[in-house]
């Protein structure tokens, strides 16, 4: 006989790395969701205390009186 591999064996080996891939997509985006929480968790706590929001990444708006750097206010 040779020594041919099955294949069956390898689709369902391709098909437990496709499970391992996808559970590790979940993972990290269960990670990325709990750090969110946690951020805007701290972010409410700040507030209601009076403290400065000290936020990572992007303000929500960077001009002063309603309106945006750049923008129009109409």
């Amino acid at each position: 006989m040779t020594d041919k591999t099955d294949p069956e064996t390898g689709a369902t080996q391709r098909k437990a790395e496709v499970e391992r891939q996808a559970a590790k997509r979940a993972e990290r985006s269960a990670a990325q969701l709990r750090a969110n929480l946690q951020r805007r968790k701290a972010q409410v706590r700040a507030r209601r205390e009076g403290q400065a929001d000290e936020t990572e990444g992007l303000p929500a708006s960077t001009g002063r009186g309603g309106a945006r750097e750049g923008g129009d206010a109409d």
